[in-house]
C-alpha cells in the first residue's frame, strides 16, 4: 500500500498549486534551488548552484624551494700538526705503567678469539694470518724478532699506539720502545699460536689496514 502511493501520480491540484507543470520547466528548476536553499544552512559565502552543479575544485599545492645557494659548511678535523701541537696522542707519564694495559690486552685477547672464531688447532694457519693482518693490535703483547737495528731485537712489550710507520709498545719495565715498522719483523703470540709479522707490509694506519688487500707474495730475508 505505501509502495503504491510512493509511485502514484500527484494530484492535479497540488500540480498547479505549486506550478510545476512538465511544460514550465524553469518554474520548478527555481522553485527545487529556493527549496533546498531554505532547507541547506550553509555560508553566506558558499555559492548554492556552484554545489548543485557537482563542480570539484582543485587546490594547488606548492612546496616551498629549499635555498640550495646557502653554502654548508662542513666540519673540518684537525691536521697532523694541530694534533701535534694539542698533543692528542701523548700519553702521559704518570699513565705509561704496564700494568695499566693489561685490561687492554685481555680485551684484545677476546677480540682475537672472536675475530678468528676461537683458534681451534685444526685452523688454518694462512686465513688466521690474513685476519690478523688485518686486525687491530692495540692491546697486542708483540715481539721484534728481527730488525736491522739491532738493539731492537728481543724488545718485547704491550702495543700502545700504531702510528702509520711505528709501533709505540710499553715494556714490563713501565719504559716505552718506539719501534719502526720498516726493516723489522715482529711476533704476536696468542694461545700457542705464534704470527710473524712483516712491518714493511705493516705501514699503513690502523684505519687504513683494515680495508687493505694483502697479496701473498714473497718476503725478503733480513
Amino acid at each position: 500500500m505505501e509502495e503504491a502511493q510512493v509511485y502514484a501520480k500527484v494530484p492535479p491540484d497540488l500540480v498547479r498549486h505549486l506550478g510545476v507543470e512538465p511544460h514550465n520547466i524553469p518554474k520548478a528548476a527555481k522553485f527545487t534551488e529556493a527549496h533546498l536553499k531554505q532547507c541547506t544552512q550553509q555560508p553566506s559565502r558558499l555559492d548554492v548552484k556552484s554545489m548543485l552543479t557537482h563542480k570539484a575544485v582543485l587546490l594547488g599545492y606548492s612546496q616551498p624551494k629549499r635555498d640550495t645557494t646557502r653554502n654548508r659548511k662542513k666540519a673540518k678535523g684537525l691536521n697532523a700538526r694541530q694534533k701535534r701541537m694539542m698533543k692528542v696522542f701523548h700519553i702521559k707519564p704518570d699513565h705509561q705503567r704496564y700494568e695499566l694495559f693489561l685490561p687492554l690486552h685481555q680485551l684484545w685477547r677476546q677480540y682475537v678469539l672472536d675475530l678468528c672464531g676461537g683458534l681451534k688447532p685444526t685452523a688454518n694457519p694462512q686465513i688466521v694470518q690474513q685476519k690478523l693482518l688485518k686486525a687491530d693490535l692495540h692491546g697486542a703483547i708483540i715481539t721484534v724478532v728481527r730488525s736491522k737495528c739491532p738493539s731492537y731485537v728481543g724488545t718485547t712489550g704491550i702495543l700502545m699506539q700504531e702510528f702509520k710507520h711505528v709501533f709505540k709498545i710499553i715494556t714490563k719495565e713501565d719504559q716505552v720502545k718506539v719501534i719502526p715498522k720498516r726493516n723489522s719483523v715482529f711476533s704476536v703470540e696468542m694461545d700457542s699460536f705464534v704470527s710473524h709479522i712483516y712491518g714493511n707490509k705493516m705501514e699503513f694506519r690502523a684505519s687504513e689496514r683494515s680495508a687493505k688487500k694483502f697479496k701473498v707474495k714473497g718476503t725478503i730475508d733480513l
